[in-house]
């Protein structure tokens, strides 16, 4: 059985063969990790004798956070068992680093789970489904994303209050079609694999007819709501006109312009190193988008509370403006640490963490932010910190979790097992997944047992950090 990380050398020729075999060879080779690696072996999970508190775990964490932020953080956390699962990758990495695997490796996203998917404008302007979040993307094996993905639709079913029966249903409906996915671009050419993606228009008009119509109907709404955030929504909701110019509004501790957040002096500098950043950042464009770019200049800025595992971590929010006052635009300037998962599979082979999640969102999503870049900078403090550049908001849209029934939570996961396959696709061997998984249900049913057990283990995690508040050993701030 292969539990251990696979060396560095063998997970770029995973993902980059120099001469590919052909593909009765990486059939042959994903089927006969079966006899190392049995797909039944995917449903243990057991807490090792020796691991490590999940409270310290998360602190450890802290160290390199905004020390006013992390309660916010911790905030967050505690809405749910769910919640908690969203802010807790580095613990379910230290879980996963365990679990058996099959030795194929692929771009991983790191933090597969189901808030961590939606929508958003592809660069022809339409909506596509899709992953989209990054920051903890390496590689390595194809089934740590997998669990991660079905084991957040067992806590999010639990959280609805759905029966055994009906969650199970869900899970095992996601990985099936991570499965029968992973099947289908195993038959397809490269370039059908390289440019397949869910859009959203086409997506609808499938589901007419096949689902609900009231489901269908929230889609719809969903998607609407989607194509207003852009970014004159964007400053519509952040930002005022103050002596005829546009500035970002105060709205202490989740936007705080960065006049206010530091004394004057220190203001100047950190401004100084943001427009820095940005000049740098624009190296990392191709010619035409740095060119667009450089038609913009700089207004203003803040800092940012962003999602609920990266509370804490350095987000700045750059106001640019194009031809007048009425082209703005809004970038997002997001701290960009080691990934989770590099203590389990090495250290990244880019040596700018921003350059790693660039690239690996470049290797999964089917269409990327035209202004997708990074930059390293030196902070006030002497701290050298890597970031990553994009839009601040560009038809991004994610489902409510929240108000979803069994049968609208089972779709939902099934665009994310296929968009997950189709995302492991294009960076790893497909073919030999695909051999790895085969045409029947065990792997789906030994991931519905993992995702069962480790929802259990994760309500445990869950109260150690409700009674770490409770006794003061950790400070939360609720609400925000």
């Amino acid at each position: 059985m292969t539990t251990t990380a696979i060396p560095p050398s063998r997970r770029r020729a995973a993902r980059s063969p120099e001469t590919p075999a052909p593909s009765s060879e990486r059939r042959a080779r994903g089927r006969a990790a079966r006899a190392e690696t049995p797909r039944s072996d995917h449903a243990e999970w057991a807490p090792a004798a020796d691991r490590r508190d999940p409270v310290d775990v998360m602190r450890e964490e802290d160290a390199t956070r905004v020390p006013e932020l992390v309660p916010i953080r911790y905030g967050r956390m505690l809405v749910s068992a769910f919640t908690f699962y969203r802010g807790a990758a580095a613990l379910m990495a230290d879980d996963l680093a365990a679990t058996p695997t099959s030795g194929i490796s692929v771009q991983l996203c790191g933090d597969a789970h189901l808030s961590n998917f939606g929508v958003y404008s592809a660069p022809d302007r339409r909506l596509v489904f899709d992953l989209n979040d990054f920051d903890e993307t390496h590689e390595g094996p194809w089934e740590w994303d997998v669990k991660r993905l079905a084991a957040s639709l067992e806590i999010a079913a639990r959280d609805r209050g759905f029966r055994h029966r009906e969650r199970r249903a869900v899970v095992a409906a996601a990985t099936r079609q991570y499965r029968e996915a992973m099947r289908r671009f195993a038959g397809m050419r490269n370039l059908e694999v390289w440019y397949a993606r869910l859009d959203v228009d086409d997506t609808i008009r499938q589901l007419s007819g096949t689902v609900r119509a009231s489901d269908v109907r929230s889609v719809r709404r969903t998607t609407a709501k989607a194509r207003r955030k852009d970014s004159m929504s964007a400053v519509a909701k952040l930002t005022q006109r103050v002596n005829g110019t546009l500035r970002i509004v105060s709205a202490p501790p989740l936007v705080v312009p960065v006049a206010e957040l530091l004394q004057e002096d220190d203001a100047r500098v950190v401004e100084t190193e943001v427009r820095a950043l940005l000049a740098g950042y624009r190296r990392s464009l191709d010619p035409d988008r740095r060119h667009l770019l450089e038609t913009y200049r700089f207004i203003d800025m803040a800092r940012k509370v962003v999602g609920v595992g990266s509370v804490g971590t350095r987000a700045w929010i750059v106001l640019l403006e194009g031809r007048d006052g009425d082209d703005p635009l809004m970038l997002q300037a997001k701290e960009a640490g080691a990934s989770v998962l590099e203590p389990h599979l090495g250290p990244s082979h880019y040596r700018n963490h921003g350059e790693r999640v660039v690239h690996g969102q470049r290797f999964m999503q089917a269409a990327s932010d035209i202004f997708l870049g990074w930059q390293r900078v030196t902070g006030i403090d002497g701290e050298v910190r890597d970031f990553y550049v994009r839009q601040l908001w560009d038809g991004k849209g994610s489902a409510v979790i929240e108000a979803m029934d069994p049968e609208r939570l089972s779709i939902y996961g099934q665009l994310c097992g296929w968009t997950l396959a189709r995302a492991h696709a294009r960076s790893g061997d497909r073919v030999a997944i695909a051999g790895y998984l085969g045409s029947g249900t065990t792997f789906d049913t030994a991931i519905a047992d993992f995702s069962e057990t480790y929802a259990d283990q994760n309500e445990g995690d869950y109260r150690a950090l409700q009674a770490a508040v409770a006794d003061g050993r950790i400070a939360a701030e609720a609400g925000l």
